[in-house]
């Protein structure tokens, strides 16, 4: 049984149904972590195409029917894959959902460069991201692992795919700033028992830090060693405290 699947709308995609979406730079999608057929933060996913299209294009998918299109790829593949849903608007709005093998993502810790960068449209997950590629591959370039974006105010907000997160010992802190709000970031903030809170960071605030971390939706927290020149603490008992709290967070089958 093949990982690999593509359907349009609930029906295997052919490549005459995938060659409009190859330049469409206009859509939105969610990607997703499935296990045993059950995905975490469901609603999540569900929320952020319903606000994303009706953002973009005016209307919405019913929650019922992509959960239809979600059940029909799955039926198609293993118990677990990587899963993405796209929406674009060739006429009416049409639903692209793919898997693939699942990921957890890097061991870490990793080494961030920093570059100033604001995202169009942060608050949604588009498809119109040339830069957050480029950026990345010329971190990698440099020697870094990935790269991390400031504002033109000098404000951390998230890295290239992954939201930031920052610990100061005894609370977490939400960067304030234009980002995408992740998906496993929204668990997190509704399964942490520790304080949180959102507040502006910048370069200089991190030697204060006690650690860092990115998270997406491989994992709900990889830490990090180094952003720009400034290297930080490894802080493995927040790293395990989000593990910790992600896993509490119920499985839910679409």
């Amino acid at each position: 049984m093949s990982a690999f699947v593509a359907q349009r709308n609930g029906r295997t995609a052919t490549a005459g149904d995938l060659a409009p979406l190859a330049f469409a730079g206009f859509a939105h999608f969610t990607a997703m972590q499935v296990r045993d057929g059950r995905v975490r933060g469901l609603d999540l996913h569900l929320d952020r195409l319903r606000t994303a299209s009706l953002e973009l294009f005016g209307s919405a998918v019913p929650d019922d029917r992509i959960r239809s299109y979600l059940r029909t790829a799955l039926e198609s593949g293993p118990a677990d894959v990587s899963l993405t849903v796209t929406i674009h608007l060739p006429g009416d709005l049409e639903v692209l959902v793919r898997t693939r093998p699942p990921a957890s993502g890097p061991e870490g810790p990793l080494k961030l460069t920093v570059v100033e960068h604001e995202r169009f449209l942060p608050s949604i997950k588009h498809t119109g991201e040339t830069a957050k590629t480029y950026f990345r591959r010329q971190a990698v370039a440099e020697g870094f692992d990935d790269a991390a974006f400031t504002d033109r105010q000098g404000r951390l907000s998230e890295a290239t795919i992954w939201n930031l997160a920052f610990w100061d010992g005894d609370t977490l802190v939400w960067p304030d700033a234009g980002l995408l709000r992740g998906t496993t970031m929204d668990i997190l903030r509704r399964r942490l028992e520790v304080p949180q809170r959102v507040q502006e960071v910048t370069l200089a605030d991190l030697p204060d830090l006690a650690g860092v971390v990115v998270m997406n939706s491989w994992t709900p927290g990889i830490a990090v060693h180094r952003i720009g020149e400034t290297p930080l603490p490894a802080a493995p008992s927040f790293v395990a405290s989000l593990h910790r709290a992600y896993e509490t967070e119920p499985f839910t089958r679409p």
